[in-house]
């Protein structure tokens, strides 16, 4: 994980402000807002009624700028929902060292379970639309590398870094069945062409509207290779009847299935384990999603 505590620059409402009058003078004069909850990878501000200013907290996630300017237009005509696509791109100025990007605000609120109507039906939906991104044509498209942290490459990139969590939390979860997950993840060799995916399909990046999935945004970890990264959000959202029915829709296989164990375990150990540039504050639902993981894996691994 990157550690962002000695390089996260200061990103306010003053700075945009300052780089939309430098480089985009005919919105000068459109409010400029936070949009919170504020992210973590990139801070968003509201730009009038109709737009929004993205700006990459850190050196590694400004690699992802230039790659969705160049593959939202394209994928956005193939998906059945909304996802954002750029207006403009800005590029380093007033004391700001990255590109940063201006998107059509998609409206909506983040997928929270209080704002999905039926749980079942929202995985269906999602399912829905994770399947029409896999069918878009993967040709020419970034595979995955420094610009995605390895999404959609073997979880074994990864291998060290939960052998380390897992020592970190002996005794305080159930390490042998935790090791049987991620070996099982290992072993689990993707052996199909580079399919598009997003890569990190979270509640965060769902938008909810009238209760139903509206929108999917924040396409910084995307690519194409292995899409059982995807997966994680059928242990950090799903449970019961609504899992069963994002499985049953996404029609994968059981390797694949292995693989997006391991990816959702990896991230909730890290976490759990509070190893560095992981949030805190996520750790008690990180506790949870392991006993999620773990308990998938033993009715179908």
């Amino acid at each position: 994980m990157f550690d962002r505590s000695t390089t996260t620059p200061t990103i306010d409402a003053a700075l945009v402000r300052r780089l939309i009058a430098a480089q985009f003078p005919q919105w000068t004069g459109l409010d400029i807002k936070p949009l919170l909850p504020g992210g973590w990878d990139n801070r968003t501000f509201h730009l009038g009624e109709d737009m929004i200013v993205r700006l990459p907290s850190a050196a590694s996630y400004a690699l992802q700028v230039e790659k969705e300017q160049v593959f939202l237009p394209k994928l956005a005509p193939h998906l059945p929902l909304p996802i954002p696509v750029p207006v403009a791109k800005g590029v380093p100025g007033e004391g700001y060292s990255w590109p940063w990007s201006v998107y059509r605000w998609l409206r909506g609120e983040t997928a929270a379970d209080e704002r999905i109507g039926d749980l079942k039906v929202f995985a269906e939906d999602l399912a829905r639309f994770l399947v029409a991104l896999r069918h878009v044509d993967p040709s020419g498209g970034p595979l995955p590398g420094s610009h995605n942290f390895f999404r959609g490459g073997p979880p074994a990139h990864y291998d060290a870094e939960t052998r380390r969590a897992l020592t970190a939390l002996e005794g305080r979860i159930d390490t042998q069945a935790a090791v049987d997950v991620w070996e099982a993840a290992l072993s689990a060799t993707w052996q199909g062409a580079p399919i598009w995916f997003h890569g990190d399909i979270s509640w965060g990046n769902l938008l909810v509207e009238e209760g139903r999935l509206g929108a999917v945004i924040d396409f910084g970890t995307c690519g194409i290779g292995d899409p059982a990264c995807d997966l994680a959000i059928a242990w950090t959202l799903f449970r019961g009847e609504s899992r069963e029915a994002f499985r049953a829709g996404v029609a994968l296989d059981a390797g694949t299935w292995a693989r997006g164990r391991g990816w959702a375990l990896w991230k909730a150990l890290i976490v759990s384990a509070g190893l560095p540039g992981t949030n805190a504050a996520e750790a008690d639902k990180s506790r949870r999603v392991i006993e999620e993981v773990l308990g998938d894996h033993r009715d179908f691994g």
